[in-house]
């Protein structure tokens, strides 16, 4: 008998994340002779191939039956590449997306199938964001998590839909745009999305070194790729930061407007865009700043950051807009 679900798990590298994420699955209400788990791993590794036949094993021992699967991929493609492998070899009607470093929760399987059973076609669960306790930057990555509309972290799409627009686009090789990609060809293919807010997976967002923020810039050369690719649905449904993309161009333009003057011996045109630079330095510095109690430490990180961040984010547009051939700036 076919099973209601696979659910698909790309993983990298991480397997003492990915065993948590089993451990919840495998405390699913749904009975475990109605859905599967695929793990598809881009590193190849030994240690997560062992951590999934652990698992499997332990399931085994408990009761079963549960069918645990690992797929190692030849080479590292990104997540887009690793869920289509998933999906592609899974055995149930219906797949479930999550992530390595998620926690569905217990009723996430059963909760979906009431959907499904009802006609959906494609649904969007509910992602619990969790921040760390300590003081961290990433408070606008969980905002981001939290309005986002589809996510492949937590997502659940009838095989047959995935077959007819084709899965996640490739191309997309990280973890940024590739759930909004796919969300757009079902729309675009006139497939409903629905959601189902008791599908709750939970995410712990994990600390990140200061600098991750700015490490996180190179994202918008797939936001240069996602508005090639569907130009009105990124107008409509992604976020534009037009007023701060803005400012990191004038102070980008400012910054060489103030060298050009230097080496041309121009000094009112130097201290003109020297004086424009600082003005939107210093704001930028505010609204990096943390709102808890300042100390030395998070103040040079928030100034490196506040310096850093425009030139990365011209840069990182300028190279999608350039390798992909669209003119998003």
């Amino acid at each position: 008998m076919l099973p209601e679900f696979s659910v698909v798990i790309p993983t990298y590298q991480q397997p003492a994340l990915l065993l948590k994420c089993l451990d919840a699955l495998g405390r699913q209400r749904l009975p475990r002779d109605q859905f599967e788990i695929i793990v598809v791993d881009e590193g190849n590794s030994p240690e997560t191939e062992m951590a999934v036949h652990l698992f499997a094993k332990q399931i085994a021992r408990d009761g079963g039956p549960l069918e645990v699967r690992y797929l190692g991929q030849p080479e590292r493609q990104g997540p887009a590449a690793a869920r289509n492998r998933g999906w592609r070899a899974a055995r149930g009607r219906v797949i479930a997306f999550t992530d390595d470093d998620c926690l569905p929760e217990s009723e996430w399987l059963m909760s979906a199938l009431a959907c499904f059973k009802r006609g959906a076609q494609v649904m969007s669960g509910q992602l619990r964001v969790h921040l760390p306790n300590q003081p961290t930057p990433l408070d606008r990555t969980a905002t981001i998590l939290k309005r986002a509309e589809f996510m492949s972290a937590n997502c659940f799409c009838r095989k047959s839909t995935l077959e007819r627009v084709g899965g996640f686009e490739e191309a997309f090789d990280t973890a940024w745009r590739e759930d909004s990609d796919l969300q757009f060809k079902f729309i675009q293919a006139g497939i409903p999305i629905g959601k189902c807010t008791e599908a709750v997976v939970v995410y712990h967002i994990r600390p990140c070194p200061w600098y991750g923020l700015l490490r996180d810039e190179r994202n918008n050369s797939y936001d240069a790729l996602l508005y090639k690719r569907h130009p009105s649905l990124f107008r409509e449904r992604i976020p534009s930061y037009r007023r701060q993309v803005i400012q990191y161009y004038v102070s980008v333009i400012s910054v060489c407007l103030s060298l050009i003057g230097l080496l041309t011996g121009q000094g009112a045109i130097a201290m003109i865009g020297l004086s424009i630079w600082a003005i939107l330095s210093a704001d930028l510095i505010i609204r990096h700043l943390p709102h808890d109690p300042l100390t030395w430490t998070t103040i040079k990180h928030a100034v490196l950051t506040a310096l850093a961040t425009p030139f990365l984010s011209v840069y990182w547009r300028l190279h999608g807009a350039f390798k992909y051939k669209v003119l998003y700036l």
